[in-house]
Protein backbone atom coordinates (compact mmCIF):
# COMPACT_ATOMS: atom_id res chain seq x y z
CA UNK A 1 0.00 0.00 0.00
CA UNK A 2 1.29 3.42 -0.89
CA UNK A 3 1.90 5.74 2.02
CA UNK A 4 0.79 9.34 1.74
CA UNK A 5 1.35 12.28 3.99
CA UNK A 6 -2.33 12.84 4.74
CA UNK A 7 -5.06 10.55 6.05
CA UNK A 8 -6.92 8.76 3.27
CA UNK A 9 -9.73 7.40 5.42
CA UNK A 10 -12.23 9.54 7.23
CA UNK A 11 -12.43 7.43 10.37
CA UNK A 12 -8.68 7.56 11.07
CA UNK A 13 -8.02 9.55 14.25
CA UNK A 14 -4.64 11.30 14.30
CA UNK A 15 -5.36 13.61 17.25
CA UNK A 16 -6.65 11.43 20.08
CA UNK A 17 -7.16 14.42 22.37
CA UNK A 18 -10.57 14.83 20.75
CA UNK A 19 -11.54 11.59 22.51
CA UNK A 20 -10.87 13.02 25.95
CA UNK A 21 -8.28 11.97 28.55
CA UNK A 22 -10.17 8.94 29.97
CA UNK A 23 -10.52 7.36 26.53
CA UNK A 24 -6.92 8.15 25.66
CA UNK A 25 -5.81 6.41 28.85
CA UNK A 26 -7.93 3.35 28.03
CA UNK A 27 -6.43 3.22 24.55
CA UNK A 28 -2.97 3.38 26.12
CA UNK A 29 -3.84 0.46 28.40
CA UNK A 30 -4.99 -1.48 25.36
CA UNK A 31 -1.58 -1.01 23.75
CA UNK A 32 0.06 -2.09 27.02
CA UNK A 33 -2.15 -5.20 27.02
CA UNK A 34 -1.21 -6.00 23.41
CA UNK A 35 2.56 -5.86 23.91
CA UNK A 36 2.57 -7.37 27.37
CA UNK A 37 2.57 -11.11 26.65
CA UNK A 38 5.48 -11.12 24.23
CA UNK A 39 7.50 -8.50 26.10
CA UNK A 40 7.55 -10.29 29.47
CA UNK A 41 8.04 -13.69 27.83
CA UNK A 42 11.57 -12.83 26.70
CA UNK A 43 12.94 -12.37 30.25
CA UNK A 44 11.09 -15.53 31.30
CA UNK A 45 12.83 -17.48 28.52
CA UNK A 46 16.27 -15.96 29.08
CA UNK A 47 16.45 -15.39 32.84
CA UNK A 48 16.58 -11.60 32.59
CA UNK A 49 14.65 -9.33 34.95
CA UNK A 50 10.94 -8.85 34.23
CA UNK A 51 10.92 -5.53 36.08
CA UNK A 52 13.92 -4.17 34.18
CA UNK A 53 12.32 -5.37 30.94
CA UNK A 54 9.13 -3.36 31.56
CA UNK A 55 11.12 -0.31 32.69
CA UNK A 56 13.28 -0.16 29.58
CA UNK A 57 10.47 -1.10 27.22
CA UNK A 58 8.78 2.06 28.47
CA UNK A 59 11.90 4.23 28.54
CA UNK A 60 13.07 2.85 25.19
CA UNK A 61 9.71 3.70 23.62
CA UNK A 62 9.85 7.26 24.96
CA UNK A 63 13.45 7.64 23.69
CA UNK A 64 12.37 6.33 20.28
CA UNK A 65 9.52 8.84 20.12
CA UNK A 66 11.86 11.67 21.10
CA UNK A 67 14.40 10.82 18.37
CA UNK A 68 11.70 10.26 15.74
CA UNK A 69 10.20 13.66 16.56
CA UNK A 70 7.11 12.09 18.15
CA UNK A 71 5.68 11.17 14.75
CA UNK A 72 5.74 7.35 14.64
CA UNK A 73 3.13 5.47 16.76
CA UNK A 74 5.44 2.55 17.56
CA UNK A 75 5.96 0.65 20.82
CA UNK A 76 9.36 -0.93 21.52
CA UNK A 77 9.09 -4.29 23.28
CA UNK A 78 11.46 -7.21 23.84
CA UNK A 79 13.14 -8.66 20.75
CA UNK A 80 12.90 -12.42 20.22
CA UNK A 81 15.71 -12.42 17.65
CA UNK A 82 18.37 -12.17 20.37
CA UNK A 83 17.09 -15.10 22.44
CA UNK A 84 19.48 -17.45 20.66
CA UNK A 85 22.36 -15.13 21.61
CA UNK A 86 21.41 -15.17 25.29
CA UNK A 87 21.07 -18.96 25.12
CA UNK A 88 24.54 -19.32 23.58
CA UNK A 89 26.21 -17.39 26.43
CA UNK A 90 23.93 -18.35 29.35
CA UNK A 91 22.17 -21.55 28.25
CA UNK A 92 20.40 -22.04 31.58
CA UNK A 93 19.86 -18.38 32.40
CA UNK A 94 22.88 -18.24 34.71
CA UNK A 95 22.79 -14.92 36.54
CA UNK A 96 26.56 -14.48 36.44
CA UNK A 97 26.71 -15.04 32.66
CA UNK A 98 23.74 -12.94 31.53
CA UNK A 99 25.62 -9.59 31.88
CA UNK A 100 28.14 -10.87 29.32
CA UNK A 101 25.27 -11.66 26.94
CA UNK A 102 23.87 -8.18 27.60
CA UNK A 103 27.28 -6.72 26.72
CA UNK A 104 27.08 -8.53 23.37
CA UNK A 105 23.58 -7.17 22.76
CA UNK A 106 24.69 -3.64 23.66
CA UNK A 107 27.49 -3.91 21.08
CA UNK A 108 24.95 -5.20 18.57
CA UNK A 109 22.93 -2.08 19.28
CA UNK A 110 25.93 0.00 18.16
CA UNK A 111 25.37 -1.26 14.62
CA UNK A 112 22.03 0.58 14.44
CA UNK A 113 23.56 4.09 14.54
CA UNK A 114 26.16 2.92 12.00
CA UNK A 115 23.45 1.72 9.59
CA UNK A 116 21.44 4.87 10.26
CA UNK A 117 24.47 6.98 9.29
CA UNK A 118 25.00 4.89 6.14
CA UNK A 119 21.35 5.36 5.16
CA UNK A 120 21.75 9.08 5.68
CA UNK A 121 25.01 9.28 3.71
CA UNK A 122 24.57 6.78 0.85
CA UNK A 123 20.87 6.00 0.65
CA UNK A 124 19.01 2.76 1.28
CA UNK A 125 19.53 1.25 -2.17
CA UNK A 126 23.32 0.99 -1.86
CA UNK A 127 23.38 -0.13 1.78
CA UNK A 128 20.73 -2.83 1.49
CA UNK A 129 22.65 -4.68 -1.24
CA UNK A 130 24.79 -6.12 1.57
CA UNK A 131 21.75 -7.48 3.46
CA UNK A 132 19.48 -9.13 0.88
CA UNK A 133 16.71 -11.61 1.83
CA UNK A 134 18.88 -14.54 0.68
CA UNK A 135 21.11 -13.75 3.70
CA UNK A 136 18.69 -12.43 6.31
CA UNK A 137 15.95 -15.01 5.58
CA UNK A 138 18.08 -18.10 6.41
CA UNK A 139 19.50 -16.32 9.48
CA UNK A 140 15.98 -15.80 10.86
CA UNK A 141 15.02 -19.38 10.00
CA UNK A 142 18.07 -20.65 11.88
CA UNK A 143 17.25 -18.61 14.98
CA UNK A 144 13.89 -20.36 15.39
CA UNK A 145 15.21 -23.84 14.63
CA UNK A 146 18.14 -23.56 17.03
CA UNK A 147 15.77 -22.64 19.85
CA UNK A 148 13.30 -25.44 19.08
CA UNK A 149 15.02 -28.06 21.26
CA UNK A 150 14.64 -25.94 24.41
CA UNK A 151 10.90 -25.57 23.70
CA UNK A 152 10.50 -29.35 23.49
CA UNK A 153 12.46 -29.84 26.73
CA UNK A 154 10.12 -27.46 28.57
CA UNK A 155 7.01 -29.04 27.08
CA UNK A 156 8.09 -32.47 28.33
CA UNK A 157 7.54 -31.36 31.93
CA UNK A 158 3.77 -31.42 31.28
CA UNK A 159 2.51 -31.92 27.74
CA UNK A 160 -1.15 -31.41 28.76
CA UNK A 161 -0.56 -27.80 29.79
CA UNK A 162 1.72 -27.20 26.80
CA UNK A 163 -0.99 -28.41 24.39
CA UNK A 164 -3.53 -26.09 26.06
CA UNK A 165 -1.19 -23.19 25.31
CA UNK A 166 -0.87 -24.31 21.69
CA UNK A 167 -4.63 -24.54 21.23
CA UNK A 168 -5.38 -21.12 22.73
CA UNK A 169 -2.48 -19.38 20.96
CA UNK A 170 -3.93 -20.54 17.65
CA UNK A 171 -7.50 -19.53 18.45
CA UNK A 172 -9.43 -17.70 15.77
CA UNK A 173 -11.06 -14.71 17.39
CA UNK A 174 -12.06 -11.17 16.66
CA UNK A 175 -10.95 -7.76 17.89
CA UNK A 176 -8.45 -7.83 20.73
CA UNK A 177 -8.76 -11.63 21.04
CA UNK A 178 -7.18 -11.91 17.61
CA UNK A 179 -4.36 -9.52 18.57
CA UNK A 180 -3.37 -11.02 21.94
CA UNK A 181 -3.75 -14.83 21.57
CA UNK A 182 -0.32 -15.45 23.13
CA UNK A 183 -1.24 -13.50 26.26
CA UNK A 184 -4.53 -15.40 26.51
CA UNK A 185 -2.68 -18.68 26.07
CA UNK A 186 -0.30 -17.83 28.89
CA UNK A 187 -3.08 -16.71 31.27
CA UNK A 188 -5.34 -19.73 30.73
CA UNK A 189 -2.55 -22.33 30.78
CA UNK A 190 -0.99 -20.65 33.84
CA UNK A 191 -4.34 -21.05 35.64
CA UNK A 192 -4.56 -24.72 34.60
CA UNK A 193 -1.00 -25.36 35.77
CA UNK A 194 -1.78 -23.72 39.12
CA UNK A 195 -4.87 -25.92 39.52
CA UNK A 196 -2.70 -28.98 38.83
CA UNK A 197 -0.19 -27.91 41.49
CA UNK A 198 2.56 -27.07 38.98
CA UNK A 199 3.16 -23.52 40.26
CA UNK A 200 5.24 -22.52 43.30
CA UNK A 201 3.85 -19.23 44.66
CA UNK A 202 6.27 -18.95 47.58
CA UNK A 203 8.33 -16.31 45.76
CA UNK A 204 5.20 -14.28 45.06
CA UNK A 205 4.25 -14.19 48.74
CA UNK A 206 7.74 -13.08 49.74
CA UNK A 207 8.06 -10.32 47.12
CA UNK A 208 7.26 -6.73 48.18
CA UNK A 209 4.66 -4.62 46.40
CA UNK A 210 7.06 -1.77 45.62
CA UNK A 211 10.77 -1.92 44.76
CA UNK A 212 13.47 -0.79 42.35
CA UNK A 213 13.46 -2.60 38.99
CA UNK A 214 17.26 -2.53 38.51
CA UNK A 215 19.74 -4.76 40.35
CA UNK A 216 23.29 -3.43 39.93
CA UNK A 217 24.91 -6.88 39.93
CA UNK A 218 22.82 -7.83 36.88
CA UNK A 219 24.00 -4.88 34.79
CA UNK A 220 26.89 -4.74 32.33
CA UNK A 221 28.65 -2.17 34.54
CA UNK A 222 29.09 -4.79 37.28
CA UNK A 223 31.31 -6.90 34.97
CA UNK A 224 34.29 -4.60 34.99
CA UNK A 225 36.22 -5.72 38.03
CA UNK A 226 38.84 -8.28 39.07
CA UNK A 227 36.66 -11.18 37.90
CA UNK A 228 36.14 -9.82 34.37
CA UNK A 229 36.48 -12.60 31.76
CA UNK A 230 37.77 -10.95 28.59
CA UNK A 231 37.49 -14.18 26.61
CA UNK A 232 33.83 -14.63 27.47
CA UNK A 233 33.14 -10.95 26.75
CA UNK A 234 34.76 -11.25 23.32
CA UNK A 235 32.81 -14.44 22.64
CA UNK A 236 29.55 -12.75 23.56
CA UNK A 237 30.23 -9.76 21.32
CA UNK A 238 31.25 -11.84 18.28
CA UNK A 239 28.38 -14.27 18.81
CA UNK A 240 25.57 -11.77 19.26
CA UNK A 241 26.50 -8.78 17.10
CA UNK A 242 25.68 -10.49 13.74
CA UNK A 243 22.09 -11.02 14.93
CA UNK A 244 21.57 -7.27 14.60
CA UNK A 245 21.68 -7.56 10.81
CA UNK A 246 18.42 -9.53 10.89
CA UNK A 247 16.75 -7.27 13.46
CA UNK A 248 17.65 -4.10 11.55
CA UNK A 249 16.00 -5.49 8.43
CA UNK A 250 13.01 -6.41 10.60
CA UNK A 251 12.90 -2.81 11.83
CA UNK A 252 12.69 -1.47 8.28
CA UNK A 253 9.78 -3.82 7.56
CA UNK A 254 8.00 -2.80 10.77
CA UNK A 255 8.29 0.92 10.03
CA UNK A 256 6.91 0.28 6.55
CA UNK A 257 4.01 -1.72 8.02
CA UNK A 258 3.20 1.01 10.56
CA UNK A 259 3.29 3.60 7.79
CA UNK A 260 0.96 1.52 5.64
CA UNK A 261 -1.46 1.12 8.54
CA UNK A 262 -1.46 4.85 9.30
CA UNK A 263 -1.22 5.81 5.61
CA UNK A 264 1.77 8.03 6.22
CA UNK A 265 5.30 7.84 4.87
CA UNK A 266 7.40 7.40 8.01
CA UNK A 267 10.31 6.10 5.92
CA UNK A 268 10.61 9.58 4.40
CA UNK A 269 9.50 11.57 7.47
CA UNK A 270 10.96 11.37 10.09
CA UNK A 271 13.21 8.98 8.11
CA UNK A 272 14.76 5.56 8.65
CA UNK A 273 17.94 7.12 9.97
CA UNK A 274 15.98 8.54 12.91
CA UNK A 275 13.90 5.43 13.63
CA UNK A 276 16.95 3.14 13.40
CA UNK A 277 18.86 5.43 15.74
CA UNK A 278 15.99 5.38 18.23
CA UNK A 279 15.69 1.60 18.13
CA UNK A 280 19.44 1.12 18.46
CA UNK A 281 19.93 3.53 21.37
CA UNK A 282 16.94 2.00 23.17
CA UNK A 283 18.53 -1.45 22.77
CA UNK A 284 21.90 -0.23 24.06
CA UNK A 285 20.31 1.46 27.09
CA UNK A 286 18.21 -1.60 27.97
CA UNK A 287 21.10 -4.04 27.58
CA UNK A 288 23.49 -2.05 29.74
CA UNK A 289 21.04 -2.27 32.64
CA UNK A 290 20.22 -5.98 32.25
CA UNK A 291 17.06 -5.83 30.09
CA UNK A 292 16.43 -7.47 26.70
CA UNK A 293 17.03 -5.77 23.37
CA UNK A 294 14.14 -3.65 22.11
CA UNK A 295 12.33 -3.79 18.79
CA UNK A 296 9.24 -2.27 17.20
CA UNK A 297 6.18 -4.43 17.93
CA UNK A 298 3.75 -5.79 15.35
CA UNK A 299 1.18 -6.45 18.08
CA UNK A 300 0.76 -2.72 18.59
CA UNK A 301 0.52 -2.17 14.85
CA UNK A 302 -2.44 -4.54 14.98
CA UNK A 303 -4.07 -2.39 17.64
CA UNK A 304 -3.56 0.68 15.45
CA UNK A 305 -5.38 -1.06 12.60
CA UNK A 306 -8.16 -2.16 14.95
CA UNK A 307 -8.82 1.18 16.67
CA UNK A 308 -7.92 3.56 13.80
CA UNK A 309 -6.37 5.85 16.41
CA UNK A 310 -2.88 6.72 15.20
CA UNK A 311 -1.92 9.44 17.69
CA UNK A 312 1.59 8.62 19.03
CA UNK A 313 0.61 10.07 22.41
CA UNK A 314 -1.50 6.98 23.05
CA UNK A 315 1.63 4.83 22.67
CA UNK A 316 3.48 7.08 25.09
CA UNK A 317 0.71 6.52 27.64
CA UNK A 318 1.30 2.77 27.30
CA UNK A 319 5.04 3.35 27.79
CA UNK A 320 4.44 5.30 30.99
CA UNK A 321 2.15 2.53 32.29
CA UNK A 322 4.89 -0.05 31.64
CA UNK A 323 7.36 2.09 33.62
CA UNK A 324 4.98 2.32 36.58
CA UNK A 325 4.36 -1.45 36.50
CA UNK A 326 8.12 -2.13 36.58
CA UNK A 327 8.28 -0.87 40.18
CA UNK A 328 6.11 -3.77 41.46
CA UNK A 329 8.34 -6.77 42.38
CA UNK A 330 5.31 -8.84 43.36
CA UNK A 331 4.03 -8.65 39.80
CA UNK A 332 7.46 -9.70 38.50
CA UNK A 333 7.41 -12.64 40.92
CA UNK A 334 4.09 -13.84 39.45
CA UNK A 335 5.72 -13.89 36.01
CA UNK A 336 8.85 -15.61 37.35
CA UNK A 337 6.70 -18.37 38.88
CA UNK A 338 5.43 -19.41 35.45
CA UNK A 339 6.05 -23.18 35.11
CA UNK A 340 8.27 -24.67 32.39
CA UNK A 341 5.37 -26.40 30.64
CA UNK A 342 3.64 -23.05 30.00
CA UNK A 343 6.89 -21.57 28.73
CA UNK A 344 7.40 -24.60 26.50
CA UNK A 345 3.96 -24.39 24.92
CA UNK A 346 4.33 -20.71 24.11
CA UNK A 347 7.87 -21.28 22.87
CA UNK A 348 6.71 -23.87 20.36
CA UNK A 349 4.48 -21.24 18.80
CA UNK A 350 6.93 -18.34 18.98
CA UNK A 351 10.03 -20.18 17.81
CA UNK A 352 8.07 -21.68 14.95
CA UNK A 353 6.81 -18.21 14.05
CA UNK A 354 10.38 -16.88 13.99
CA UNK A 355 11.41 -19.49 11.42
CA UNK A 356 8.20 -18.93 9.47
CA UNK A 357 8.99 -15.21 9.24
CA UNK A 358 12.33 -16.12 7.66
CA UNK A 359 10.58 -18.34 5.11
CA UNK A 360 8.06 -15.59 4.37
CA UNK A 361 10.94 -13.16 3.85
CA UNK A 362 12.34 -15.41 1.12
CA UNK A 363 8.95 -15.93 -0.54
CA UNK A 364 7.75 -12.34 -0.49
CA UNK A 365 11.03 -11.15 -1.99
CA UNK A 366 10.89 -13.89 -4.62
CA UNK A 367 14.41 -15.16 -3.99
CA UNK A 368 15.45 -17.21 -7.03
CA UNK A 369 16.73 -20.60 -5.85
CA UNK A 370 17.30 -21.74 -9.41
CA UNK A 371 20.29 -19.44 -9.20
CA UNK A 372 23.20 -21.50 -7.81
CA UNK A 373 24.66 -18.41 -6.20
CA UNK A 374 21.59 -17.95 -4.00
CA UNK A 375 21.48 -21.66 -3.18
CA UNK A 376 25.12 -21.58 -2.04
CA UNK A 377 24.67 -18.52 0.18
CA UNK A 378 21.47 -19.78 1.83
CA UNK A 379 22.79 -23.32 2.22
CA UNK A 380 25.96 -22.26 3.99
CA UNK A 381 24.07 -19.95 6.36
CA UNK A 382 21.70 -22.77 7.34
CA UNK A 383 24.26 -25.59 7.53
CA UNK A 384 26.84 -23.62 9.50
CA UNK A 385 24.27 -22.10 11.87
CA UNK A 386 22.48 -25.36 12.63
CA UNK A 387 25.41 -27.75 12.25
CA UNK A 388 27.67 -25.91 14.68
CA UNK A 389 24.83 -25.27 17.13
CA UNK A 390 23.95 -28.98 17.35
CA UNK A 391 27.54 -30.25 17.27
CA UNK A 392 29.14 -31.76 20.35
CA UNK A 393 30.86 -28.51 21.33
CA UNK A 394 28.01 -26.28 20.19
CA UNK A 395 30.52 -23.69 18.95
CA UNK A 396 33.86 -23.21 17.22
CA UNK A 397 36.52 -22.54 19.85
CA UNK A 398 39.53 -20.41 18.96
CA UNK A 399 42.62 -19.46 20.98
CA UNK A 400 43.80 -15.94 20.13
CA UNK A 401 46.58 -14.39 22.16
CA UNK A 402 45.77 -16.46 25.22
CA UNK A 403 42.09 -15.56 25.01
CA UNK A 404 39.55 -18.31 24.36
CA UNK A 405 36.80 -17.28 21.95
CA UNK A 406 33.77 -19.41 21.13
CA UNK A 407 31.92 -18.68 17.90
CA UNK A 408 28.30 -19.84 17.84
CA UNK A 409 26.72 -21.31 14.74
CA UNK A 410 24.61 -18.22 14.19
CA UNK A 411 27.66 -15.96 14.34
CA UNK A 412 29.59 -18.06 11.85
CA UNK A 413 26.62 -18.58 9.53
CA UNK A 414 25.67 -14.90 9.53
CA UNK A 415 29.19 -13.64 8.86
CA UNK A 416 29.83 -16.22 6.11
CA UNK A 417 26.52 -15.37 4.44
CA UNK A 418 27.17 -11.62 4.46
CA UNK A 419 30.74 -12.00 3.16
CA UNK A 420 29.79 -14.52 0.45
CA UNK A 421 26.95 -12.35 -0.75
CA UNK A 422 29.34 -9.40 -1.00
CA UNK A 423 32.12 -11.17 -2.94
CA UNK A 424 30.23 -13.59 -5.20
CA UNK A 425 29.25 -12.17 -8.60
CA UNK A 426 25.59 -11.89 -9.52
CA UNK A 427 24.22 -9.92 -6.58
CA UNK A 428 21.16 -8.54 -8.35
CA UNK A 429 19.11 -7.62 -5.25
CA UNK A 430 17.54 -4.17 -5.55
CA UNK A 431 15.96 -2.66 -2.45
CA UNK A 432 12.60 -1.06 -3.29
CA UNK A 433 13.18 2.66 -2.86
CA UNK A 434 9.81 3.77 -4.21
CA UNK A 435 8.58 4.58 -0.70
CA UNK A 436 11.78 6.40 0.11
CA UNK A 437 11.38 8.62 -2.93
CA UNK A 438 7.86 9.72 -2.00
CA UNK A 439 7.70 13.22 -0.59
CA UNK A 440 5.15 14.85 1.60
CA UNK A 441 2.45 16.65 -0.32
Amino acid sequence: MSQSSTPAVSDAIYDASSLGRPRMFLLGLQHLFAMFGATVLVPVLTGLSVSATLLFAGLGTLLFHFLSRGKVPAFLGSSFAFIAGYAAIAPNGETELLPYACLGVACAGLLYPVLAALFRAFGAKRVMRFFPPVVTGPIVISIGLILASSAIANCQTNWLVAVIVLVICNIWGRGMVKIVPILLGVVVSYAVAAALGEVDFSGVAAAPWVGLPIVWDNTVFALFGPQFDSGLATTAIITIMPLAFATMIEHIGDISAIGSTCERNYIADPGLHRTLLGDGLATILASLFGAPANTTYGENTGVLALTRVFDPRVIRIAACCAIVLSFCPKFAAVIAAMPACVIGGVSLVLYGMISAVGVRNLIENQVDFQNNRNVLVAALVLVLSLGIAYSTAGAIVLELGGVTISLSGLAVGSLVGIVLNAILPGNDFEFDTSELEETAE
